[in-house]
């Protein structure tokens, strides 16, 4: 009885167990391929699967995004420097068929092809151009790498250069000559900041003489518009006080002229206030005089007082006024004979 029990509990282990191997669970990002006898069947997608145990084998392919360091190798570019470069490369399985029946080993293969490319892209490059291409660099190596890989069933999403390492001697170099360059750069920089200073400032100097001048200018242009007015002014002042002057001067003749009317004065006191004007007539500035018609008659008159006033003594000497030189026999006028003779 116990040898029979032993094997219904062997028969239902093994059921048990065929029965696990038989089921198969596909996760999402994942594919099933499934092989009978040794022979590609199909690619089961995911979810829960059955298979015939011992006869069908499923292997899952992951067909997430996955990374392949590529390892550093040295690298001659175009102007013989050796550098050091790595890089790393982004993959995605497209065909699980292909990935795993065209390719033995997917890791190794695509590392020696990124290394091999590398080598051929920068050996193409000098070492400036290839330190300031790497977008360059990155986008052509995918274009070839996504072309190899193709028949594998993957395709490359990019690549990412991650150093490359020029030489001790060369990088010291580089540092030196980018050192020179900014010490050049500074020093043209100075040099244009001096230019210009000097430029604002013979620019300010001559808008500031301009400007002086200018003010010079006006300054001496009201000087002589106020200079003009001033003598306008004193012109109309004098004007005024001429005017002002010969009104108060004819204003008090004729009320002089009036009062010697109003007092009846008689021909002597006219003729002295006529001698009194003809002196002041003689003391201006005038080069000609004008003589009134009835001069002889005030002459006349002149000598009936000066015969009243001597003693009767009379003599017909010349006598000139001061300063004044003697006039000739023909210059002389005659006086006329006094009303006693």
């Amino acid at each position: 009885m116990s040898v029979i029990v032993v094997l219904i509990i062997a028969v239902v282990i093994v059921g048990v167990a065929v029965l696990v191997s038989a089921v198969k669970i596909v996760r999402p990002y994942q594919r099933g391929l499934v092989e009978r006898l040794g022979k590609y069947k199909t690619t089961r997608q995911p979810g829960l699967t059955l298979i015939v145990p011992f006869v069908e084998t499923m292997q899952l392919i992951d067909m997430r995004e996955q990374v392949v360091d590529v390892p550093p190798q040295e690298v001659i570019t175009s102007d013989n420097v050796v550098v050091s470069v790595d890089a790393v490369v982004y993959y995605e399985a497209t065909d699980p068929q292909r990935l795993v029946y065209n390719v033995a080993d997917f890791f190794t293969a695509i590392t020696k092809l990124a290394q091999t490319n590398l080598r051929n892209l920068l050996g193409d490059l000098e070492l400036d151009v290839a330190l300031t291409s790497r977008d360059t660099i990155n986008t052509q190596l995918r274009e070839v790498l996504d072309d190899a890989t193709d028949k594998w069933g993957v395709r490359v999403v990019r690549v990412e250069i991650q150093r490359i390492d020029p030489p001790t001697d060369v990088v010291s170099a580089m540092h030196a000559q980018m050192r020179a360059e900014r010490e050049r750069r500074a020093t043209v920089t100075e040099a244009q900041g001096y230019r210009e200073a000097a430029i604002a400032r013979a620019d300010g100097e001559k808008q500031s003489a301009v400007l002086a001048a200018e003010g010079r200018k006006q300054s001496a242009v009201l000087d002589a518009e106020g200079d003009a007015q001033a003598i306008e002014l004193r012109a109309g002042a004098d004007k005024l006080r001429l005017a002002l002057l010969g009104e108060g001067e004819g204003a008090a003749a004729k009320a002089r002229l009036t009062g010697i009317k109003d007092a009846d004065a008689d021909q002597n006191v006219l003729t002295v206030e006529y001698l009194t004007a003809l002196a002041k007539i003689g003391d201006g500035r005038a080069t000609k005089l004008v003589i009134p018609a009835e001069f002889s008659g005030l002459l006349g008159i002149v000598s009936a007082l000066g015969e009243a006033a001597n003693t009767g003594e009379r003599t017909d000497e010349v006598r000139p006024k001061g300063g004044l030189p003697i006039p000739d026999s023909e210059e002389r006028v005659e006086l006329p004979p006094s009303r006693g003779d």
